[in-house]
């Protein structure tokens, strides 16, 4: 099963303000530690929303919006690609990660979908098309 594991966003990492070389050290250190235990798919830090933008979806209609967005704590900091067996795993290498903030902070865990979670709607030439997309990438 594999989860995406997201850290929110906080004024700090919104200002664009880098983590300390104290928390850069315990993140490798983490980061080494999934990797070691073939927990760790992918893992990365974002740039500050100003630097982003989203795009708005209205029937066909589309609408750029640049950043910077104005609810801290509904943005995406970072995030973890894990693949391990349950959601309570997940979880447990959570609450082994550094604060990513050193202050209140939240790390959300979300399961990725796998093929099989889309049932019959996923028909066989859809799943062939996606695994032949997936070992493009």
């Amino acid at each position: 099963m594999r989860f995406m594991v997201l850290v929110k966003a906080n004024a700090e990492s919104e200002a664009g303000n880098p983590p300390s070389t104290e928390l850069l050290e315990a993140m490798t250190k983490y980061n080494e530690e999934l990797v070691k235990a073939g927990v760790l798919l992918a893992a990365d830090g974002l740039h500050p929303s100003s630097n982003g933008a989203r795009v708005r979806f209205s029937g066909t209609q589309r609408t750029v919006i640049d950043g910077p967005f104005a609810e801290t704590k509904e943005l995406i900091a970072g995030y973890w690609i894990f693949d391990v067996k349950s959601l309570q795993e997940a979880i447990e290498w959570v609450r082994r990660a550094p604060n990513p903030t050193g202050e209140e902070s939240e790390i959300e865990i979300r399961q990725v979908f796998e093929a099989d979670d889309f049932g019959d709607n996923l028909t066989p030439e859809l799943r062939e098309r996606e695994e032949r997309l997936r070992n493009r990438t």
